[in-house]
């Protein structure tokens, strides 16, 4: 008769260790018994309990004790009854595995399967498959499952009188019920201690102060201090390719439960505003592994909250949280620079009309103000340079898988949250960024493609660098550098908005994000050393009036940035900086008509980008307040003035803003300008635009606001519409009309001549 290949085919509960060992949580067997994997070495107390206890001879038997067997025999026959069975633990264990009823026969055969099992199994490897296997009352198997349902510890933690308790207990699981059988328990445990003293295996005084220990009350609750990641972990069982039932996760077991403590605070203030629920996730930037991961609130008596869902692996639409990609990725591509000027203007593209949450307009905004602001606008006026569709297979280059839809179902509307992620991704993403950087001087400024990796929650999961490297990177290292500064200026909310007025605070590169219809509230925040993801809203979907990143979601990212070690800053990657002349009012490259250029640092690609567009020559007469050309006066009183102009729409926004910009002054009479010079703009509708007009609350069909800009003020325009007269407008160039479906042209004319004209179209729904 053969051993089997596997001793044990009971099924084991699943259980998560954080990286030192310690319990996060587990579920029940499908059996319905707490039945953990067996772990590693027997703890030692328990070695030497149980052997005193059950089996004396137990390194020194070849799996039958004869002396154990004749004692049995004499017992039982003396007694009349069954007093010993005489069996070896390894005996007991042959007897476990099979679960056969308890005959003389069976006897004959566990005898004979336990000397095989002694050639085969080392005497530490018999002890793990009984301190596995062996009963501890009620539904409880294992000396691991049985160490924390009935102290709440692991077994290596346990005192002398808790394991001599938990040996006794295998040979009668019943002594364990509350309330019966305490007594006859606390002998068998007390006469044990007293062996072990008679032994020499401990002294007498710590076997009377073991006495003293009282017995457990009742069971303990296991940790549930990471429910989430549980049941990811039993999802993943099968795909994950490990041996057993239980991992050691890369979790940090005390950071994992300041973080819920954390999200349990926030949630009940979240939850007066109908918000449920929440999720953080902390990883470590040099690995990807997660330190903290806390799914959603862990609250089990609320079904109606939805906590059971795993925000985590959850996808949500991501807000402005998109936006330091698209920044990032227009400065490797050398399409702008750091501070570069970008329209903020009101704005329709094919119907599709983005308005900036506080639902004003700036003109024109550097880029990186435009992100630290998290301005719609801006956004979508840079992705719309730079490309949705490339921006979409650039997107899954840098991490983010879940956009399985083409390009073009997301548009435009893909940088403002038109899009779904999970946090995993989002926070494995600017980890992987992070991580490039903090390896520039490793790779001695070349790009290492392994650097870009999911995250995980493994911890010997270790990612394998590839060989090699290459100069030609996802994002510059110097465009991630400017990426980063541009993320540390967000201002913090509430008290940490004075944050930089302290010369310990950190300094951290974060986004905040807000969904369409308040339904999301996103923070992200990076350093060298860590990313911090937090999610705030209803896992149904439901917005609620305030949820938002800001007020949400950042005050909880930096409550747990609090939690970690400071780690200074990125070192700026210089070998992939140059120094340029950059126009100090427009971000661009300084052209000849720029009158103040700075020398800064910019990324090596910029000297891709344009020249100063806004900065030209024009002439004036000696008092500069009139703009003059040589076929008006001498041509020795043409006085050159280098000037910044914006385009009518731009300038129209941008001049309330800036009291220090300064319009063109006007011709003087006679004067012809010598070239095209736009005076006038459309502001609202753009050329071609397609516009759909609701109804009113009072239900009558509403009007198209028209809304155009003049360089000169007091100038009066005159308005047609097909044609037709429509009225007239000064100072402000705004005109409300009922227009019919259909295409129509609107005309524009200044009081000097100057004529604009486009076409639009009124959609019937």
């Amino acid at each position: 008769m053969a051993l089997p290949k596997r001793l044990f085919l009971t099924p084991t509960s699943y259980v998560i260790e954080d990286k030192d060992g310690n319990l996060l949580a587990a579920s029940i067997a499908t059996d319905g018994q707490w039945r953990f994997p067996a772990a590693g070495a027997v703890p030692d107390k328990f070695a030497k309990c149980i052997v005193a206890f059950e089996d004396k001879r137990f390194y020194v038997h070849p799996g039958v004790d004869p002396i154990a067997l004749a004692r049995a025999v004499f017992q039982n026959i003396s007694g009349k009854r069954v007093v010993s069975g005489g069996s070896t633990l390894s005996m007991q264990v042959i007897r476990m595995s099979r679960n056969k009823p308890r005959t003389v026969w069976q006897k004959f055969i566990e005898a004979f399967l336990a000397v095989r099992l002694e050639a085969g199994y080392r005497k530490s490897s018999i002890l793990r498959l009984y301190s596995a296997n062996a009963p501890f009352g009620s539904n409880v198997v294992g000396l691991d499952a049985a160490a924390w349902r009935y102290f709440g510890r692991p077994p290596k933690q346990l005192s002398w009188a808790e394991t001599a308790m938990l040996a006794v207990l295998p040979n009668a699981p019943s002594l364990i019920h509350p309330g019966r059988n305490r007594t006859v328990l606390l002998a068998k445990r007390n006469a044990l201690l007293d062996r072990l003293a008679s032994m020499g295996t401990i002294d007498s005084s710590t076997a009377d102060l073991a006495k003293l220990e009282p017995l457990p009350d009742k069971p303990h609750p296991l940790p549930r201090v990471a429910p989430h990641l549980l049941e990811r972990f039993k999802k993943e069982y099968s795909q994950l390719g490990v041996a057993q039932t239980r991992i050691r996760t890369s979790l940090d077991a005390e950071l994992q439960q300041q973080v819920v403590n954390i999200i349990d605070r926030y949630h009940r203030n979240l939850s007066a505003n109908g918000i449920h629920n929440a999720a953080a996730l902390v990883l470590e930037v040099e690995t990807g592994k997660a330190l903290a991961y806390v799914g959603n609130v862990h609250t089990p008596r609320s079904d109606e909250s939805e906590n059971q869902v795993d925000m985590i692996t959850s996808l949500r639409s991501p807000g402005s949280t998109l936006k330091p990609l698209l920044y990032a990725a227009m400065l490797t591509d050398g399409l702008i620079l750091p501070h570069t000027l970008i329209p903020d203007i009101p704005t329709q593209i094919g119907g599709y009309m983005p308005q900036n949450y506080d639902l004003g307009y700036d003109g024109a905004i550097p880029a990186s103000r435009a992100l630290s602001r998290s301005l719609n606008i801006p956004a979508v006026k840079m992705l719309q340079q730079y490309k949705y569709q490339r921006f979409h297979p650039y997107l899954k280059r840098v991490g983010i898988h879940s956009l399985t839809r083409p390009a073009d179902f997301y548009g435009l509307s893909m940088i403002l949250g038109g899009c779904e992620v999970t946090p995993w991704e989002l926070a494995g993403t600017y980890a992987s960024m992070a991580r490039t950087l903090n390896h520039y001087e490793r790779y001695h400024a070349n790009y290492n493609p392994a650097d870009y990796h999911a995250p995980t929650y493994l911890k010997n999961d270790a990612q394998s660098p590839e060989k090699g490297t290459e100069r030609a990177s996802i994002i510059d290292h110097a465009s991630l550098y400017f990426t980063f500064q541009a993320m540390n200026e967000v201002m913090r909310p509430g008290e940490e908005t004075l944050w930089e007025q302290f010369g310990s605070s950190k300094k951290i590169a974060w986004k905040t994000g807000t969904s369409f219809g308040f339904r999301d509230g996103w923070a992200v925040g990076l350093t060298p050393a860590h990313v911090v993801c937090v999610w705030v809203g209803n896992a149904d979907g439901e917005g609620r009036p305030g949820l938002t990143g800001i007020e949400t979601a950042a005050p909880i990212l930096f409550d747990i940035f609090d939690l970690l070690p400071a780690s200074g800053w990125f070192p700026a990657p210089l070998d992939r900086m140059v120094q340029t002349a950059v126009c100090r009012e427009s971000g661009y490259l300084a052209g000849p008509d720029c009158p103040h250029a700075d020398t800064v640092y910019i990324p090596v690609p910029g000297h891709r980008s344009a020249v100063c567009p806004f900065h030209q020559t024009i002439h004036t007469n000696p008092e500069g307040t009139l703009q003059v050309t040589a076929d008006c006066i001498p041509p020795d009183q043409l006085v050159s003035a280098k000037w910044f102009v914006l385009p009518p729409a731009m300038e129209y926004y941008y001049k309330p803003r800036h009291s220090n910009y300064r319009e063109l002054p006007p011709f003087a009479p006679g004067c012809q300008p010598g070239g095209e010079s736009r005076v006038m703009e459309m502001i609202y509708p753009k050329d071609n635009a397609r516009i759909y007009i609701p109804q009113e609350i009072d239900g009558q069909r509403g009007r198209v606001i028209f809304n155009a800009a003049h360089r000169k003020d007091g100038t009066r325009i005159y308005w047609h519409l097909d044609d037709t007269f429509v009225g007239e407008t000064q100072t402000f160039h705004q005109l409300a009309l009922d227009i019919p479906t259909g295409p129509h042209r609107i005309t524009l004319v200044d009081d000097k001549g100057v004529r604009i004209s486009q076409r639009f179209e009124i959609l019937q729904k």
